[in-house]
């Protein structure tokens, strides 16, 4: 399959907070909070959700294209992907803003308080989808990832236009938007998603029930951190796939985008929705497992035997036909 990823490409900035939000968060002020958090660490990595996805597709085996905006600044970061197997042909390079910029501080309990300064970003709306299917032959699906709104809508509308499947992945984008900017995104999506909070922040902005976000979309995917994942389709009943155990817990930056890279992966070899949800648990345990979204390594022996501890060692010769895990 020719899959494109559109959404943010960014540098992450990343610290931690040895305490808990909650705690510092006083009842009956929450109208005019005023917070600063000492941190321990700070952590710069490579980070944005497309990049991320793309990233962990390449690392697969897969040739994933990357579609997003960046600044002059991008050039180091361009040599890691393409090193990584990613096809960054398609990505525009901003004349005047730099690389978006992912602020982020996680506590004790692995929540986060984040920000995220959109630079050349603002940009991604300048580019078309159809353009980069000619230079392809054609694609088979398009991630439409969090990124500048009207890139959102711009790439969601020419996909349906070109009846080129896509996947919709409002993600940190949904802070932002109504209700009004999120039907649009969703209606006639292959696959839409999700983790559970912000399952629950569309129901809430569009003002639909769980069933009507399902009437409007094929395959529904929520993740459920250590309960693994939710796949919902219409008239059938839920498919829940559990998580693959951790080695530990570095830190959850980027855990979403693994599960998406694996998920797609196991789309772009034809699999059931079972094992795209078991590779996409898989990958998104090894990137919680380091400091970045980007910071993990696949190992092919080491990647299988992990699979099939977790779900059998069928399942793990099922997928081995098709993975070919790539880290130089």
């Amino acid at each position: 399959m020719r899959i494109a990823v559109t959404g943010s490409i960014a540098t992450d900035h990343l610290m931690t907070f040895p305490g808990r939000f909650s705690d510092q968060l006083i009842a009956g002020q929450l109208d005019r909070v005023s917070l600063s958090f000492l941190v321990d660490d700070l952590q710069i990595r490579r980070g944005g959700c497309a990049a991320n996805i793309a990233f962990g597709m390449g690392c697969l085996g897969l040739r994933p294209v990357l579609v997003g905006a960046v600044g002059a600044d991008f050039a180091d970061y361009r040599s890691w992907l393409e090193r990584h197997g990613v096809d960054c042909d398609s990505v525009h390079t901003s004349e005047l803003h730099h690389t978006a910029r992912f602020l982020c501080t996680t506590d004790d309990d692995h929540n986060q308080i984040a920000s995220f300064y959109t630079g050349a970003m603002a940009e991604a709306r300048l580019i078309e989808l159809g353009p980069i299917a000619e230079r392809l032959g054609g694609l088979d699906l398009v991630l439409v990832g969090p990124n500048d709104p009207d890139a959102m809508l711009r790439h969601t509308e020419e996909a349906r236009r070109r009846g080129i499947p896509f996947a919709a992945d409002f993600s940190q984008q949904i802070a932002r938007m109504s209700g009004d900017d999120i039907r649009p995104l969703l209606d006639g999506a292959a696959y839409l998603f999700s983790n559970d909070y912000e399952k629950g922040m569309i129901e809430q902005k569009t003002g639909l029930s769980a069933e009507e976000v399902l009437d409007r979309v094929e395959v529904r995917v929520t993740t459920l951190g250590p309960k693994g994942v939710a796949i919902e389709r219409r008239g059938e009943p839920i498919l829940r796939v559990p998580a693959v155990p951790e080695l530990g817990k570095a830190d959850p930056t980027g855990v979403g985008d693994g599960f998406r890279a694996g998920f797609l992966a196991g789309l772009a070899w034809g699999l059931s929705l079972e094992r795209c949800g078991q590779l996409g648990n898989l990958t998104a345990t090894h990137v919680l497992e380091h400091v970045g979204g980007q910071e993990y390594r696949l190992g092919q022996r080491v990647f299988l035997d992990r699979f099939a501890a977790a779900y059998g060692s069928e399942a793990a010769d099922e997928i081995s036909r098709h993975v070919r895990c790539h880290h130089p």
